[in-house]
């Protein structure tokens, strides 16, 4: 009977999903109600009051608001403003300069930021004009830096390795080290469809001629030492040990401001925006947080991980099976929901059973966010697409911008593909920390 609760329960949560209700409201009323039907009213009442602390008090989701600061304090101080400059002026002379310098500088933006739809919105701001203007087709320009804003989910700090760490209670350190590795392999995939399209198509990315007054990479790389600062400062005392992921942030939010201060971008305004973008990205996350915890604990009350993965085990599902299966979710799910939801729902179900199996929660933690930030560029609901119309409706349609994602997301199977065939490329890094 609990068992049947259990799946009651999930039935219920993916039609209140479906009835667009917000997430967290769906998982503790799901929960609550769950709860109620099994234990009472007292129990339930008494874990509704306990869960929203326990949650939040951890101190490893301390990194979330601090990782949050430091990535909204180096945007709103324009300390990431010349990562495009500093990408065109190393990389101009390969085919598709623009396109690739997009994408390079994703992935620096990524590791000062954490956050997909931030790295889309803020490179799409400065990059699809000049593409355009160069003569690029406006739907490879926007499909290239929607793709290359997923970088910023999987190059470490990533808010959702942060969470995905603290709900499988696995090393948050380890993950972003897996995420190195699937990061640049990703960038370096999108580097190549833009040069396969440059030769192949070159009406659609054409070859600039090259500027001799263009910066210098000297010069250029001058303009984003904040970053290299930052980045160096978080990564080289995180991944040498001598601070830990949480400790990271706090340093990283402290070297932001420090950073700005130093090249005289700090005030009161940048100071407002970064701290109030925190507190409401923070609160949002922490609430889903809050009723994915509690949605765990109804689900371990019914047993109906545990009834899973048992039968799972008796049906003798092969590895390549299972990940097949897992896969289709998280893509069924990336079309509908967005990615905190989308991971936060299915971990409850997922982490035992792959407990069970034996498969490392470090690597798969690392496929998970792979494959939910694939679901940013999908249709209907790709997150990322939409940010780039809002940023770059005077070019491009969201049709457009869905069939310019196209190729990218092609790429996206690809590594998600080698992910899953050879796991030894995730857990290289931190087999070695």
């Amino acid at each position: 009977m609990s068992v049947e609760t259990g799946f009651w329960g999930i039935g219920v949560l993916f039609v209140l999903l479906f009835l667009r209700v917000p997430v967290a409201l769906a998982l503790v009323a799901v929960s609550f109600g769950g709860i109620v039907s099994l234990l009472g009213v007292t129990p339930a009442l008494g874990i509704l009051s306990n869960t929203p602390y326990s949650f939040v008090a951890s101190w490893t989701m301390s990194a979330v608001p601090m990782f949050l600061l430091m990535g909204f304090t180096a945007f709103h101080a324009e300390l990431t403003s010349g990562l495009f400059d500093a990408a065109k002026a190393v990389l101009r002379r390969v085919p598709g300069a623009l396109a690739v310098s997009s994408i390079f500088a994703c992935s620096g933006f990524a590791a000062v930021c954490g956050s997909s739809l931030a790295t889309a919105a803020s490179m799409g701001r400065i990059a699809i004009p000049e593409m355009v203007k160069a003569g690029y087709s406006p739907s490879i320009a926007a499909g290239a830096i929607a793709a290359g804003g997923t970088i910023g989910a999987l190059i470490p700090p990533s808010i959702l390795m942060i969470l995905y760490g603290v709900f499988a209670e696995t090393s948050i350190t380890d993950v972003f080290l897996g995420g190195i590795v699937v990061g640049l392999l990703t960038a370096l995939s999108y580097v190549i469809i833009v040069l396969i399209i440059a030769a192949l198509r070159p009406d659609l990315v054409p070859r600039q001629p090259i500027d001799e007054k263009q910066l210098s990479a000297r010069e250029a790389l001058q303009r984003v030492w904040p970053v290299l600062l930052l980045v160096a400062l978080v990564f080289g005392g995180l991944f040498s040990g001598f601070f830990t992921a949480t400790e990271a942030g706090a340093i990283g939010a402290a070297g932001a401001f420090i950073c700005a201060a130093a090249v005289g971008r700090l005030n009161l305004t940048v100071v407002r925006q970064a701290l109030l973008e925190t507190l409401m990205t923070t609160a949002s996350l922490l609430i889903i947080g809050i009723g994915a915890s509690m949605f765990t604990r109804f689900l371990g009350i019914t047993g109906l991980s545990g009834f899973i993965s048992s039968q799972v085990s008796a049906a003798d599902i092969g590895y390549y099976q299972l990940m097949f299966l897992i896969v289709i979710v998280y893509l069924l799910l990336g079309m509908v929901m967005e990615p905190f939801g989308a991971l936060l729902v299915t971990l409850p179900v997922f982490i035992p059973l792959l407990n069970a199996e034996g498969i490392s929660l470090v690597w798969f933690g690392v496929l998970v966010v792979k494959l939910l930030e694939i679901g940013m560029i999908t249709p209907p609901v790709g997150l990322n697409v939409f940010v780039i119309r809002n940023v770059a409706q005077k070019y491009v349609s969201t049709l457009q911008i869905f069939a310019g994602v196209a190729p990218f997301f092609v790429a996206d199977l690809v590594i998600t593909a080698i992910i899953i065939v050879f796991p030894s490329i995730v857990m290289f890094l931190p087999s070695l920390w």
